[in-house]
């Protein structure tokens, strides 16, 4: 066994010298076609005028019909073997007639739906198990969805970065200025399309934005004075009118000024009204409430002098800190900036370091890194020597590797060299094995509570208390993935991270409650008007009640859920799937339209998967190095897309938005154009199942996306060859479906589309996002289809007698020797999956340029057909039937199933699924009205909120405050105790 699996990835890796030949351009099956035009609309139609000399009944069935008379001479003679082996021109002529008969697409009239073949379980078990979906969500709060997750591709130039809250409204600082939401509207619906929305805030609730601006970094609330302060990518601070009328016109700015050189990172503002400004290279500056104060009671007509009398008053305090040009304070970017008001302190958070500052006298107090030890020293890197050894070791890793043994195996050394270079690029990347431990301890959010205890989040998901003089006292670990943000309202805090949870802790950091709030990280948290809202990074916003969870989300979500009816939208979309292995050929536009363009002209999304587009050890190799630095794509794998693309007529009918390439592994995706507006947020995963699950001769690319709101994933598959490799097939699945991990281009900077050009950059995937933990991201789709190239074969029969059940259609029988369907049946592979009952001839292995089914292998090795290549599914179904609804909102049935005979390019043939799905989804705009109104006229709710709003009598003397009656779950921080920030209050205070 280990001599065969050895050769079988030594023949993997073997380079082919010599391209395919190419079909002869009199080939029969191109004759036939010559006089035919290749762009019917009705496959049908196409393959029956390639048959002129044949008489085909309209209603004939395709594989199962009495009326053998026309097949029966095919399965005469001595033997099957025989018969089929022979080479006369009468014999390809007649198999060439059982080809297309046997592939023939039928009428397109005829749209019911294929008996499916389902494996042992069901619906599935374990990670295999259909997701959980329902009206509202059962496990979580109930929200209020302000702003619906938007489409990725809709937000280009305009995602948001950051918000802020007040009691009557929510700001938004995203690419192109800001937006504020007046929260008396938070319940309207939406616009809807065709309204003054652009695409992405159709379902939102009604906003208003303001002029473009450069890009909006931070961004912070001024109750005192009324004014939000924003900081932006062009170094500017800009200032916004909280109480300005709003309309359709987009509102301007007021003061603003030239306040740093780069981005503003962070803004805070003291209890004395000085704003201060972080930003990159740990640039801090200050600029004092008198300067703001009097520019802003300058008139709009003085604008220019009131910009230049705060830029000259700001005050430098890495300057100040500076001596004799060593300065005491990290260099790295002010992050977090924190004001401690009852202490007068202010704190600045770099990556790995904290300054402590005193908020009157502004003067540094203490610098101290995030495990709490005191530093003062000038910055260094300290990666610089490993970085600059590890891009020696790059350079010189070629010359390494030629002084190895000579007599060492061809195999060997190719592992070698793509081992070698992959480790040398990986180390540089990282620049030194220290940088993944600091990079973890990474502080990526600050929060001060009502007991004086300032929190910081790290990117490893530690949690951290410290007390206000900066002494590191205790953390906590409830999450493995990076903290985010952090919001604070009385004795509560709530932590988002990057996996799309939000916990909520008490102040002693004790976890109440936590929920996936989205699914991608949540980068802010925000309180007002009795909500905490969270801001996901793909831009959707959520509030969550303040009590949550508790008694009114149990109320919300039965109501909700009555209302049903009212709020489900149903579509149904047709999806052609495609599969194909390619051997390294190229095909003709003949191929092309016979097994994809011929059936499209129902079609709203297209996928296709091909494998061996390309293979060799050097391919192979080069596809290792590039993927360990995130390329990906080759010249002949955007020669495929390129060339399928003018099959569909992309560009007036199809738009392809997406396409992944591992080494000889590809799949694209085309969308219509009057349904690309319903699709989109496509993200990209690719998994190795090669030598030593690391090289790509063998694994899976998959696309993920979402069609009307719902969650689609297709995985193009090359599992292992031979008859006996049944487990390793089995094993090369599961590594699969448990491993792949979807990459997700952060919209922060704007990642372009995928599918673009033939070589583009990928983010690393990054493990543990998954918010399920322990549940892959395959396991939380509501459809997934795998093709491919699955390589399982017969079992049981010999080659004569494969031959002959095939030449006289006998695919019942052939089907209890499958594999495949051994294996499902006993649960061990694809579970929980269907297939449609198989109709045509086995589609491997074929002599390339021969036509019919007298070209199956007859060579030395005499392979024994197999159905190699396949399409399967799964969708929201349980085991028993069910109807489209949101509690099953993706049933997926199958038109077609069925391979393309007469395409010769190749030694497999192309197999194509169609498949109807229906697709149930919810009109956010709808059952946010409907949230509104049980909000405001549930008498229960009602009396809740009334009961959590209590404030207790409370006496107030110049010494201290007295609560009377004081209950213990009162929430202390309603007590007015903070002082009022705006600038009038500031001068009273000074």
């Amino acid at each position: 066994m280990d001599d065969r699996l050895e050769d079988d990835d030594r023949e993997a890796l073997a380079a082919l010298a010599n391209e395919p030949p190419h079909r002869k351009t009199h080939s029969h099956s191109q004759q036939l076609r010559s006089n035919t035009g290749s762009h019917k609309r009705h496959h049908a139609q196409f393959r029956k005028h390639s048959l002129d000399e044949d008489r085909i009944p309209k209603n004939i069935d395709r594989y199962y019909d009495s009326d053998d008379e026309d097949f029966y001479p095919y399965a005469t003679g001595s033997g099957a073997g025989d018969a089929i082996g022979g080479s006369g021109d009468h014999h390809d002529y007649l198999s060439h007639r059982i080809d297309l008969n046997l592939s023939m697409n039928g009428s397109d009239e005829l749209c019911q739906p294929l008996p499916e073949f389902l494996g042992n379980g069901g619906g599935g078990s374990g990670i295999f198990k259909v997701p959980i979906r329902a009206a509202v969500h059962p496990r979580r709060p109930t929200c209020l969805e302000l702003r619906p997750h938007p489409l990725r591709e809709t937000q280009v130039g305009k995602f948001l970065r950051t918000i802020a809250c007040t009691d009557t409204q929510l700001w938004a600082g995203q690419e192109s200025g800001v937006r504020v939401w007046n929260l008396s509207d938070a319940y309207e619906p939406g616009i809807g399309i065709g309204g003054r929305a652009r695409r992405g805030d159709e379902y939102a609730a009604p906003f208003y934005e303001s002029a473009n601006t450069s890009p909006t970094m931070c961004l912070m609330v001024d109750s005192g004075s009324k004014l939000v302060w924003t900081g932006h990518k062009d170094g500017k601070i800009r200032s916004w009118k909280m109480d300005q009328p709003l309309d359709d016109t987009p509102f301007k700015e007021g003061l603003s000024w030239q306040a740093h050189r780069g981005p503003i990172l962070s803004m805070v503002m003291t209890l004395y009204g000085d704003l201060w400004s972080g930003s990159e290279g740990g640039v801090l500056k200050i600029w004092p409430w008198e300067a703001i104060e009097k520019s802003l009671s300058l008139s709009p007509e003085e604008r220019h002098m009131a910009a230049l009398l705060v830029e000259r008053s700001f005050i430098d305090l890495r300057s100040q800190v500076t001596v004799n040009g060593v300065c005491n304070i990290s260099s790295s970017d002010v992050k977090c900036l924190l004001s401690d008001n009852v202490r007068a302190k202010v704190w600045a958070s770099g990556s790995l370091s904290f300054s402590l500052w005193d908020a009157r006298t502004r003067e540094l107090l203490k610098v101290y890194n995030v495990d709490g030890q005191i530093e003062n020293r000038a910055d260094m890197s300290s990666m610089q020597d490993q970085a600059v050894e590890d891009e020696m070791n790059v350079k010189f890793v070629s010359k390494s590797k030629k002084e190895k043994s000579q007599g060492s195996s061809f195999l060997q050394r190719s592992r070698n060299a793509i081992m070698g270079a992959a480790d040398a690029v990986r180390r540089v990347a990282t620049k030194g094995a220290g940088a993944f431990v600091e990079d973890s301890k990474r502080t990526e959010a600050l929060v001060a509570t009502i007991d004086g205890v300032v929190w910081s989040g790290c990117s490893n998901g530690l949690l951290v208390q410290w007390d206000g003089n900066g002494n590191r006292l205790q953390d906590f670990h409830h999450h493995p993935c990076a903290v985010q943000s952090f919001s604070t309202y009385g004795s509560r805090i709530w932590v988002g991270y990057v996996s799309g949870m939000i916990q909520m802790l008490d102040l002693e950091g004790n976890l109440i409650a936590g929920w996936v709030a989205h699914n991608s990280p949540v980068i802010k948290l925000v309180v007002g008007a009795g909500y905490v809202f969270s801001l996901a990074i793909h831009g959707g916003i959520r509030g969550w009640n303040i009590t949550s969870p508790g008694p009114i989300d149990n109320i919300l979500r039965s109501e909700l859920a009555g209302k049903e009816l009212m709020y489900t939208r149903r579509e149904n979309v047709k999806i052609l799937v495609g599969t194909w292995n390619v051997g390294q050929g190229r095909a003709s536009h003949d191929s092309l339209m016979s097994w994809l363009g011929s059936t499209v002209s129902d079609v709203g999304i297209v996928v296709v998967g091909l494998q061996e587009v390309e293979m060799g050890a050097g391919f192979l190799a080069m596809s290792a190095a590039k993927e360990t630095v995130g390329l990906e794509g080759s010249s002949i794998g955007q020669w495929w897309q390129d060339t399928i693309g003018k099959t569909l007529d992309e560009g007036s009918n199809f738009e392809r938005i997406g396409s992944r390439q591992l080494a000889g592994l590809l799949i694209a995706i085309w969308v219509r154009k009057d349904l690309r507006t319903h699709v989109g947020d496509l993200d990209v995963a690719a998994v190795a199942c090669g030598l030593g699950r690391a090289i790509g001769n063998k694994g899976g690319v998959g696309l993920r996306l979402r069609v009307h709101d719902r969650i689609m994933c297709f995985v193009n598959c090359h599992f292992a060859a031979h008859l006996e490799a049944v487990n390793r097939r089995n094993a090369d699945f599961d590594h699969i479906f448990r491993t792949m991990v979807f990459s997700r281009s952060s919209p922060l900077f704007n990642a372009p589309a995928a599918g673009g050009s033939s070589q583009m950059l990928r983010g690393t995937n990054i493990p543990g996002i998954n918010p399920e933990e322990g549940k892959p991201e395959l396991a939380e789709a509501d459809m997934v289809t795998f093709l491919g190239d699955f390589n399982y074969r017969l079992f049981g029969i010999s080659y004569d007698e494969a031959r002959d059940f095939v030449s006289q259609r006998c695919f019942d029988w052939l089907r209890e020797k499958d594999q495949l369907r051994a294996e499902m049946k006993a649960g061990k592979v694809f579970q929980g999956m269907r297939e449609a009952l198989i109709k045509f001839p086995p589609t491997y292995k074929f002599e390339k340029g021969k036509v019919g089914l007298g070209g199956y292998d007859s060579g030395e090795k005499k392979r024994i057909p197999a159905w190699c290549d396949r399409i399967l599914c799964r969708d929201n179904r349980p085991a028993s039937a069910s109807e489209c609804s949101l509690e099953c909102p993706v049933l997926s049935s199958i038109l077609q199933y069925e391979a393309c005979m007469d395409v010769i390019e190749s030694d497999h043939k192309p197999v194509r699924c169609k498949f109807n799905v229906e697709i149930a989804h919810v009109d956010r705009s709808v059952r946010r009205q409907e949230f509104g109104k049980i909000i405001k006229s549930n008498d229960q709710i009602r009396s809740l909120l009334k009961d959590f709003s209590y404030v207790p009598e409370t006496v107030v003397n110049t010494n201290s405050i007295i609560l009377q009656n004081q209950d213990a779950s009162t929430i202390v921080h309603e007590v007015p105790l903070v002082f009022p920030i705006g600038l009038r209050s500031h001068r009273q205070l000074a």
